[in-house]
Formats: structure tokens, sequence, C-alpha cells
């Protein structure tokens, strides 16, 4: 039986420089929360769960020396909608999240909308769909940017720097006063190098200059998205609508979000809705499916160093399935 690590969790990689007493710092406007985010109990039956689907896979992909320390996984049963329960492998820690992260970057254009910071324009929308539908990193640059007031560009004079870099960490705070820990999503996604004040900005906060986010993090985000507690009940559900698959075999996704990843442990009727991606050293899928029995879950599998095995996470969801498919 594997024992799940719950070390605790350390506190939120905002990286704050002594600017917190610049101008930039005064003026900066906390954004009020209207309702309180989820806290899941955790499960132990569902702890089974998972660690029969981590064993399974070590197991099963030994050959390709997948280690302990390169998988990690959280599962919220949403069977009673009220009352989500928990558990996790490895949830706490700390993993470059690929694609995931527009997740969160999805959630905070909405707030901004809803509070008013951000204008709902169509060019807005536009990037919000091929943020998630399509995974363009050019849409997710253009939305970080909205969010935080910054820009890219050739590297800037230290106290500029400053102000800029605190600007940068707006979408961190907010997550945040939710609560959320262990996390860092302050940096656009990148396919290629960095430059400029995208550099500078990381020679600032070494060594935990990247993004990171936890596979419980991204679970509580996808099931609050899901409850429609996320922003507003409206607003959940036009990102649910982005988040859509079609996992039937006859069915195209330009970045095979649809069929590469959880999906491929589905069995017919299954609807799903999911944020996958992957890099050269990690492949990710954030997944929330519901069977036609009636069961809902949420599922979010990280996996390190292993971005080629396409059949790890297809592996772990196969057992959670098998177990969810058998409930009456």
């Amino acid at each position: 039986m594997i024992v799940p690590i719950r070390a605790p969790l350390a506190a939120l990689l905002l990286l704050s420089l002594a600017v917190v007493q610049t101008k930039a710092a005064q003026t900066d406007t906390p954004i009020k929360t209207t309702k309180p985010s989820l806290e899941f109990d955790h499960s132990p039956s569902l702890q089974g769960v998972v660690d029969r689907a981590v064993e399974g896979a070590l197991e099963k992909f030994a050959a390709t020396k997948l280690t302990t320390h390169q998988l990690a996984v959280t599962l919220v049963d949403l069977r009673d909608p009220d009352k989500p329960v928990q558990a996790s492998y490895r949830g706490g820690e700390q993993i470059y999240p690929a694609s995931v992260i527009k997740l969160f970057y999805l959630v905070a254009v909405h707030r901004w909308m809803e509070d008013g910071k951000l204008a709902d324009t169509p060019e807005l929308r536009r990037a919000m769909r091929d943020m998630i539908v399509d995974s363009l990193n050019e849409a997710t640059g253009y939305l970080v940017d909205s969010l935080t007031g910054t820009t890219s560009g050739p590297e800037l004079a230290p106290k500029e720097m400053q102000e800029w870099y605190y600007k940068r960490n707006a979408v961190n705070r907010y997550f945040t006063s939710l609560g959320y820990t262990n996390i860092n999503v302050n940096r656009k996604p990148w396919c290629e190098g960095l430059y400029g004040r995208e550099t500078q900005s990381i020679q600032l906060t070494k060594p935990n200059h990247r993004n990171w986010l936890t596979t419980d993090a991204t679970a509580r985000l996808l099931t609050e998205i899901v409850a429609g507690q996320a922003v507003s009940a409206k607003r959940c559900a036009e990102m649910m609508e982005l988040l859509k698959r079609d996992p039937s075999p006859n069915s195209g996704n330009k970045n095979d979000q649809a069929h590469a990843y959880t999906a491929l442990a589905l069995p017919p009727g299954a609807k799903l809705w999911s944020k996958a991606g992957w890099t050269g050293e990690c492949r990710h899928d954030a997944a929330y499916v519901e069977l036609p029995n009636g069961a809902k879950f949420v599922l979010v599998i990280f996996t390190m160093d292993h971005a080629g095995e396409r059949e790890i996470i297809p592996a772990v969801a196969k057992t959670v399935l098998e177990e969810f498919t058998a409930r009456k």
C-alpha cells in the first residue's frame, strides 16, 4: 500500500520584493471575494482508489523507470455535490503546470470582469477561447498582460522592474486571498526562451521562478468551476462551455485534449470537461467526468520526466474509472 505524502503546504510563492512599500503597492486594490472557497474532507475509501491507481501505474510502467516521485494525483468525488470528498497522492507537491496554468488565468479573467476591472470585449472573449480550446500561448500572454497591467519588453531599471513585478503578481495575490497555497501563477507560458524583462524577473526571484501548481490546488479550482462557485454561476457555466470536450472517436481537436489523456479511459456515453497540456518534461490533465451511471468526479494527474509516455495518464484514470463505473 502506498502511503500518500501529506507534507505541510508551504506559503504561496509570491516572492514579494522589498517593493511592497512602493507606489505600486500602495495603489494596488485587493480583489474582494463574494463566496467562501470550497473545502473538501478526506475520504479513506477514496484514498484506496488513488493508491491502487498509482500502484498499478508504477507496476505497469516499471520498465520505463517511472518512480514514486514522478506522479501526483488528486481525486474529488462529487457524488454529493454539496459535500465533495478528496484523496490525493503527492497532492501538495509543486510541479511545473504546463497548460493547466491556463485554468487559473481563465478564472482570474472572469473574476476581474465580474469586479469591473476588465471590460467584457469580443477580443477578450476570443483570447479566452483560444487559450482554453486551442491552448494558444499567444492568447494566454495577452490575458496575463490584461490581468496584471504588464507587458513584455526590454529590461527595466531596478525601480521600474520592482513595480512591474509587483503588478505581475496580481493573480497570485488573488488566489492567496482565497487560501490557495504552494502555487505560483505569474508567468506567461513560453515555447521558446524568455527575453527582456521576463528574463529579468526570473533573475530577481531564483530559485522558485517558474509557474508552479499542485494537483490539490488544481482539483479544487476545477471543482469550484464545476460547482458554479469559482466566480458567479453564470460565469462558471461559460467556463465549462470552453472546457467541454468531445471524447468520441470521430471528433477532432487541434491539441488532442479530448483524446490523448483521461479520455482514453472513458467508457461510451461518458462526458468530459478538461484542460490538458504537455511539455518536454511533463504531461498533465485536469478533468471533470460524468459517467452514464451518474457518478461525477474531478481527476487531476501530473506526470514528470515522462512526457513521451502517453499511456500513463489513461492508465491511472482507468483504475479510477473502474471504481466509479462499478457503482450502482
